[in-house]
């Protein structure tokens, strides 16, 4: 095979697998063999056998794809309506270029960042994604060990699949807590105690789902037959609340988690009665920016639960800069939705962003190896974040500025 060839048919292989539809499908393989395209002589994908063969996290996805069950795959893979934005996630980096400083000593690339007071190795960090023992047996400890080796932030979902407890101990320091808040006081009241009391200080009230969402990929995609999900959930379509163990002891009698009543007023209450720092995850507008410095909180993730919440077709890299822009710099403002690269990371940060989140990527690593894999998943993207910080000429994180950065087909 010419290099020309080789090389297209490796991006062709990269460009299925960032499809959520033929992830669903079986991945790259299964959609090749279904399609025609496989009948080469010539193995359809090069999946590899262990962490260390991984060359970039999009390695990880095929082999996940193979040992985790349709519908958990079928669900992480898929976005809302015809999976635009989860696309839009993407391509948003296309259309931001590096500006890079030239003849700048780059022998000590220093990627460490104090978020409220902890200071972690580098600004990647691990997004609250719920159940993750859909993906490996042991879950989010499996992630919490990872995260504690690399010295890298994770933030705990409400629907977790371990009690924060446990994952606190495993990790080694308190994560930074997801909310979906109830919608009874008694018991966003009781989980908010209860998280408090595992010494978490840093929680992220996620307001961008409150409604649901028309997950129409994952619906089409997932098995017929839910019969079989029946032998670990007591429904076929997945766990209900009183087996989320971060609901245990707490009456969840008719109700609803996120709260599709919430607003600006129960967002006070919540920070009125929680004690450390608050976030608010899923603003992506400087309306939204201003409201939330104006009712005091700490900091704005901005986020469009990775395409899965609403259609907007707007990637969070560009809704980036102008909550940065009304936040000042009164208050840091956190980014997430389809990092996948260190250049990706390298970008977000010189838009203005503090930290940046990735959710998919550690579950491919999750979900292929375990712990190994969210090992090397972290190991990967940090690499690449430190590669194009010395290739730019930028030593720390607080080097990285909008100068380093050219969006030339922005509309503004």
């Amino acid at each position: 095979m010419s290099e020309t060839a080789s090389t297209a048919r490796r991006e062709f292989l990269k460009f299925l697998a960032a499809s959520p539809y033929v992830a669903a499908l079986g991945g790259v393989t299964a959609f090749l063999e279904r399609s025609g395209f496989a009948q080469t002589g010539r193995p359809v994908s090069e999946v590899i056998g262990s962490p260390a063969e991984a060359l970039n996290v999009f390695d990880f996805e095929e082999p996940a794809h193979r040992k985790v069950q349709p519908g958990h795959w079928a669900y992480m893979a898929s976005g809302v309506d015809d999976d635009g934005t989860l696309r839009a996630n993407r391509e948003g980096f296309k259309h931001i270029e590096l500006r890079p400083r030239r003849l700048r000593d780059a022998t000590k690339v220093d990627m460490r960042v104090e978020l409220f007071g902890t200071t972690y190795n580098s600004p990647i960090f691990l997004c609250p994604t719920g159940g993750e023992k859909s993906f490996f047996p042991e879950g989010e400890l499996a992630v919490a060990r990872a995260a504690k080796s690399h010295g890298t932030l994770q933030v705990l979902s409400t629907m977790t699949s371990v009690a924060v407890e446990d994952v606190n101990k495993e990790l080694g320091r308190p994560v930074w807590q997801q909310l979906y808040a109830p919608s009874s006081w008694d018991a966003c009241r009781q989980l908010l105690q209860r998280v408090q009391s595992a010494g978490c200080s840093v929680l992220a009230l996620t307001v961008d789902n409150t409604t649901g969402r028309n997950s129409e990929t994952f619906l089409r995609t997932r098995p017929k037959d839910l019969s079989q999900c029946k032998t670990c959930h007591e429904e076929g379509a997945g766990p209900s609340m009183k087996e989320r163990p971060m609901f245990k002891g707490i009456d969840m009698t008719g109700v609803r988690a996120p709260n599709p009543a919430m607003d600006w007023a129960f967002a006070d209450r919540i920070r009125e009665f929680w004690k450390g720092k608050f976030l608010i995850k899923g603003i992506d507008t400087r309306e939204d920016a201003r409201l939330s410095i104006d009712h005091g909180v700490d900091g704005i993730l901005v986020s469009n639960h990775g395409g899965r919440a609403t259609e907007t077709l707007r990637a969070t890299i560009e809704a980036l800069p102008e909550v940065v822009a009304e936040a000042g710099n009164r208050i840091p403002i956190f980014v997430d939705g389809g990092f996948r690269r260190g250049t990706d990371v390298f970008k977000a940060l010189a838009l203005g962003a503090k930290a940046v989140g990735i959710g998919r990527p550690f579950l491919w690593g999750l979900g292929a190896f375990g712990q190994a894999g969210v090992d090397r998943v972290i190991e990967i993207m940090q690499g690449e974040l430190k590669l194009v910080m010395g290739n730019c000429g930028t030593r720390t994180v607080a080097d990285i500025t909008r100068e380093y950065v050219a969006t030339p087909d922005w509309k503004t």
